[in-house]
């Protein structure tokens, strides 16, 4: 999402504008003091002697966020992005412990009451957990979620307790982990039905807050060139800010969605590898390897084949079946008997057939043995054969 600019005074520094209730208008001016009191001027001094103020450290953090979005690099994981990204933690976090320390913003204030230089100070929270997401490393993936979630949270919180925008607030805790995933529980038709509407209801939100966000990037591109340019007044400032804020807050909504989801998946991938880990004790059994060897259908074939080639072992099948048998792999099931040749044993297999086989089965057999023994094989007619 391209960032807005932040309205720099020539000299570099942020321009002090007065408060409309004459209140605490101007805390940010260029000097980095303005109306503030004595315990936020010194906070302010020392932040200056570390070398930057929080305009600048917001500008910094902007500003690396841009190139971010708008780069060009083949991979979010790539060195030089994730140093920009560990830049942009750096300083975005440097410049929200500073804000809590001004306490610039109260849940017991109104909107009017915040200056509007201060107001670009709101977007912090959700700029650090957009940098936070950005982070690849898987092994703290889980841990970069939740915390970019409380960002997002913190900042919708804000945003909610100074009206800006209709919303419904998310909890504040992640979901836990899915029970039951491989399995769910039958649920009632009413369940179902409240599940379809509720669903039913996000997918609305989601086009109204598409609509909305498309609205908003319009008018605030409308509205840039002239707050680049250092044209605009009190009041287009102001609506430029609130109206960056609001974008802001459908983002943050939409980010707590997806975290939400990931969270879910891997929370249950994590117990799924837990209750899916075998116990200790239980071990797979290990078989040795099977060597190479020819297969061979008799003794005979067993003496041929074994002379002409002497570097592999030579088995018939019945030793074959019979080392399997001893390795546990077949069942000791009954084996033809050695010694017999395929003629013999498709002989032995009509035979007891022919034994099972009713009366007209036996007749019929018979009687083709008397025909055959009438009848030589070649007889018929020969008339014809010279």
């Amino acid at each position: 999402m391209a960032a807005p600019p932040l309205c720099p005074h020539q000299d570099g520094g942020t321009p002090a504008l007065p408060s409309q209730d004459g209140g605490r208008g101007g805390a940010l001016e260029a000097a980095g003091t303005g109306s503030l009191g004595a315990g936020a001027q010194r906070n302010m001094a020392e932040g200056g002697a570390e070398g930057q103020k929080l305009a600048e450290l917001l500008a910094v953090g902007w500003q690396l966020w841009e190139e971010l979005e708008t780069g060009t690099a083949p991979s979010s994981g790539s060195p030089a992005v994730q140093d920009k990204v560990r830049q942009g933690m750096d300083v975005l976090s440097r410049a929200n412990s500073m804000v809590a320390e001004l306490d610039l913003f109260s849940e017991n204030e109104d909107l009017e009451e915040i200056a509007s230089a201060d107001l670009k100070y709101l977007l912090l929270p959700a700029l650090l957990g957009a940098m936070t997401l950005k982070q690849v490393d898987l092994s703290k993936r889980l841990e970069h979620l939740e915390s970019a979630r409380a960002h997002f949270w913190s900042f919708l919180k804000l945003c909610k307790s100074y009206g800006l925008g209709s919303f419904h607030l998310p909890p504040a805790a992640s979901p836990p982990a899915e029970e039951g995933a491989e399995s769910p529980p039958r649920r009632s038709p009413a369940a179902v039905q409240d599940k379809l509407v509720a669903m039913a209801a996000s997918r609305q939100a989601k086009i109204e807050r598409y609509k909305q966000k498309k609205e908003l990037e319009n008018r605030l591109a409308s509205m840039k060139n002239s707050v680049d340019s250092g044209q605009s007044d009190e009041e287009q400032i102001r609506e430029f800010y609130i109206l960056q804020t609001q974008k802001w807050i459908n983002t943050s909504l939409e980010e707590i969605e997806s975290v939400d989801q990931e969270i879910v998946l891997l929370r249950s991938r994590g117990t799924a590898k837990q209750s899916s880990a075998p116990p200790h004790a239980t071990s797979r059994q290990v078989r040795p390897p099977m060597k190479p060897f020819i297969l061979t259908r008799d003794a005979v074939q067993n003496k041929v084949f074994g002379a002409g080639y002497p570097s592999l072992p030579v088995m018939t099948v019945d030793d074959w079946y019979d080392q399997r048998r001893r390795q546990g792999v077949v069942s000791g099931q009954s084996t033809p008997p050695a010694g017999l040749t395929d003629e013999e044993l498709q002989k032995q297999q009509q035979e007891k057939k022919e034994e099972e086989d009713d009366e007209e089965a036996l007749q019929k057999a018979r009687n083709w043995d008397d025909w055959k023994d009438t009848h030589p094989r070649g007889y018929g007619n020969r008339h014809n054969m010279g």
